[in-house]
């Protein structure tokens, strides 16, 4: 293998960081004793830039690449998310009811209601009055992510210093 950029980040499919690497775990170093690697992160990851930077955390998130829209060290998204009423597409559910009542008063074989047999019309015909009917759910998140297995990312705490065209 190759020596490595400093800063360069690699996956491993084992779960330790070999000599000269790190986990990309989030975390904190200090800068006395990692100034060149300092030069090149700065606080993006964290730290407070006095002492300490911080390495990137990629721990359960999946990396992007950097635009002007998203610069080194943004995050974003969420594994799991609550879904909102404002956030469903605008639908209505058709009722199957007859328009009128047959029997005023339920007697012999005619019931309100009878054990296992069905009291709906064959075919959707009548629109839900949106007064009749409720928004409903659990208010519980659910999983957001793709499938994905799960690796280990490292970054090279030594290597060579890279330079810009």
């Amino acid at each position: 293998m190759s020596e490595p950029f400093l800063g360069e980040i690699r996956i491993a499919a084992f779960s330790f960081p070999p000599k000269g690497w790190s986990l990309c775990n989030g975390q904190l170093l200090p800068i006395n004793q990692n100034q060149a690697l300092f030069s090149l992160l700065g606080t993006q990851f964290g730290g407070n830039g006095q002492t300490t930077f911080g390495l990137p955390d990629l721990r359960g998130r999946v990396p992007v690449g950097f635009s002007s829209d998203n610069p080194l060290g943004k995050l974003f998204g969420e594994a799991s998310h609550v879904l909102k009423v404002s956030e469903l597409a605008p639908h209505a559910h058709a009722a199957s009811v007859a328009s009128s009542a047959t029997v005023t008063t339920p007697t012999g074989t005619a019931y309100l209601a009878q054990p296992g047999k069905a009291a709906y019309a064959a075919s959707a015909s009548t629109a839900m009055s949106a007064g009749s009917v409720a928004p409903v759910g659990q208010n519980q998140p659910h999983e957001n992510m793709a499938p994905y297995t799960v690796v280990s990312y490292i970054i090279a705490l030594t290597g060579i210093f890279p330079s810009q065209n």
